[in-house]
């Protein structure tokens, strides 16, 4: 592999490591304001990602400066209404997609947005469009030319080690997350354990652990009899 498609590939990784975490601290505030309470607000079993956000901030990484030119030395130049227009749809897509991907495949949903106005089967809306918006022209304008800065100091070999590393625990962690989701939505449709695998996830991920950790997903499978 070419090391500038190394440094490529890496970057990718980080942005999408840190802006999940990002988005799990705006999410828990945003969470403690509206309800008074804190509340865990995560995306896998462990540690504090919501992947939503960091595949976001991949396709705006990847993307925008492609449509609209931006570099690491121009970005602050370019129109906001331009990286906001982008931005928007390219967020609200995503939105949307994990959404669906999370109903199809287990049966529950993290986000309803019904009761809003020019919303799109729920899964996203006007209103959390110009957040993506927003959030694209902060990354754009900021974080990008800060990233591209930062990346050209940084000692390739020791950051591959350490992406090596934490990419094997978020395989590992995204996978777990996937089996253990699939398994209770077996479980809501009273669908008995047929194999080990079934079992151990049975008694490491049981529905009280899964609702404390995931405690703003919804059922939307129904229950079979």
């Amino acid at each position: 592999m070419k090391e500038n498609t190394k440094e490529y590939i890496i970057k990718l990784f980080w942005i999408f490591i840190i802006v999940s975490i990002i988005g799990c601290a705006v999410e828990t505030i945003v969470c403690i304001i509206q309800k008074g309470h804190f509340e865990v607000r995560q995306g896998v079993i462990y540690g504090p990602f919501i992947p939503v956000y960091g595949a976001g901030a991949v396709l705006f990484y990847m993307l925008v400066p492609l449509i609209t030119g931006a570099t690491p030395e121009n970005a602050k130049e370019i129109s906001n209404i331009k990286i906001f227009l982008y931005t928007m749809v390219l967020g609200g897509i995503t939105e949307y997609l994990f959404s669906y991907g999370q109903e199809k495949l287990f049966g529950t949903i993290s986000w309803d947005y019904s009761n809003l106005p020019f919303n799109i089967n729920g899964r996203t809306s006007l209103l959390h469009c110009i957040y993506w918006g927003i959030g694209g022209i902060i990354f754009i304008k900021f974080l990008y030319p800060y990233i591209e800065n930062l990346a050209s100091k940084i000692n390739l070999k020791k950051l591959t080690f350490a992406t090596t590393c934490l990419a094997v625990f978020m395989v590992y962690n995204v996978s777990i997350s996937m089996l253990a989701g699939q398994r209770q939505m077996e479980r809501v449709q009273n669908i008995s354990a047929s194999s080990r695998l079934d079992t151990y996830l049975d008694e490491k991920y049981p529905d009280q652990f899964m609702d404390k950790i995931f405690s703003n997903k919804k059922n939307v499978v129904k229950t079979e009899i």
